[in-house]
This record gives C-alpha cells, sequence and structure tokens, in this order.
C-alpha cells in the first residue's frame, strides 16, 4: 500500500460518520507525527495544531496534553496559547474554528480524556535510533542540539509519564510505523 493510499484511508476513517472529524496523533519525539499531521491535514481541510508550538517549555508536556482538552476540544472558542521559545514565555492565543476539522499532532495529545473526543486516534511508532537519528536530520536550529543534550532525556521522561499514565498506543485506532 503506497503512502498516499495510507493517507486516504485514514482521511476517509477520520470522516465516517462525523461531521466534524478530530484526529489526535500521539507518538515518542522523532518519530514522525509532524510529518503525518502536515500530510493528513489537507485532505480533510483540517486546523493543524503541532503541539511544538503549545509546549511551555521543556517541562511542558503534561500541560500541553491538559491544554487539549481544555481548550482546543472545547465546544466554545476553542483554541490554543502559543509558546515563545525564545523568550521562554506565553505568547499570542490562536483561536480554532469549531466547525472545521482539526489535527492536532504532538507528545501527548492522546489522553484518556482527550481520546472519547476525537473520532479517528493515531499512534506513531518507530524505534529509538531511527527517531534520534531523525531528529539530528531536522532543519531546525536547535534540532541536533537537542538530540545529543540532556533535554532529550528530560523529554524523554516526560513521554514515559505519559504513556505510563495514559497508554495513547492502547488508546489509538490505528498505530502507523514512522
Amino acid at each position: 500500500m503506497s503512502s498516499s493510499t495510507s493517507l486516504a484511508l485514514l482521511a476517509s476513517r477520520a470522516q465516517a460518520g462525523s461531521a466534524r472529524p478530530v484526529v489526535l496523533i500521539d507518538g515518542r519525539s522523532g518519530s514522525g507525527k509532524t510529518t503525518l499531521g502536515r500530510a493528513l491535514a489537507p485532505l480533510l481541510d483540517a486546523q493543524l495544531v503541532e503541539l511544538d508550538d503549545v509546549y511551555p517549555g521543556w517541562h511542558g508536556l503534561a500541560r500541553a496534553s491538559e491544554a487539549v482538552v481544555r481548550d482546543m476540544l472545547r465546544a466554545a472558542e476553542p483554541g490554543h496559547r502559543r509558546w515563545d521559545w525564545d523568550a521562554s514565555e506565553p505568547s499570542t492565543w490562536r483561536s480554532l474554528d469549531p466547525r472545521r476539522p482539526l489535527v492536532i499532532e504532538g507528545a501527548g495529545a492522546l489522553t484518556r480524556a482527550s481520546a472519547p473526543l476525537a473520532t479517528l486516534r493515531v499512534w506513531v511508532e518507530l524505534d529509538d535510533e531511527s527517531r534520534r537519528s531523525r531528529v539530528r536530520e531536522r532543519s531546525v536550529v536547535d534540532a541536533a542540539d537537542y538530540a545529543d543534550s540532556a533535554w532529550w532525556d528530560v523529554w524523554a521522561a516526560q513521554e514515559e509519564a505519559h504513556r505510563m499514565a495514559n497508554d495513547p498506543r492502547r488508546l489509538a485506532d490505528v498505530v502507523v510505523e514512522g
């Protein structure tokens, strides 16, 4: 099955029986969540939220997870506060249209609280060595530093805490190989 066929199948599953598809894509750092979210959102004509824009700093995975339910998936006036990584402080509010499809991707997107609010739940799986290699290859300024720094371990510990508390792989409708 080609990747375009797989994407079309995911889009179809997300839309099945729903006037407003909501897709949650979770996985560990470097697994391919962002790539999948960016490819899937246009097929659904969906708004895309990348949790990298939401995490309030390097210790913010749990708070961003809470924001998915509290702010992004609420019925009235959904949206999220952006995080300014350079200034290390909250930034602007981004409103979301509650009538339009929505794709949220990032570690911590899929929790016991958010799962019932989605039409499709996806876990992206990839081995540790490949994930770290991908992060090193990213074109963002600090990616190489992140993959080889203590921040990798800080983030991995939060991912593990999220996995233990929520078991997002088990909550997923689909497991995708990154």
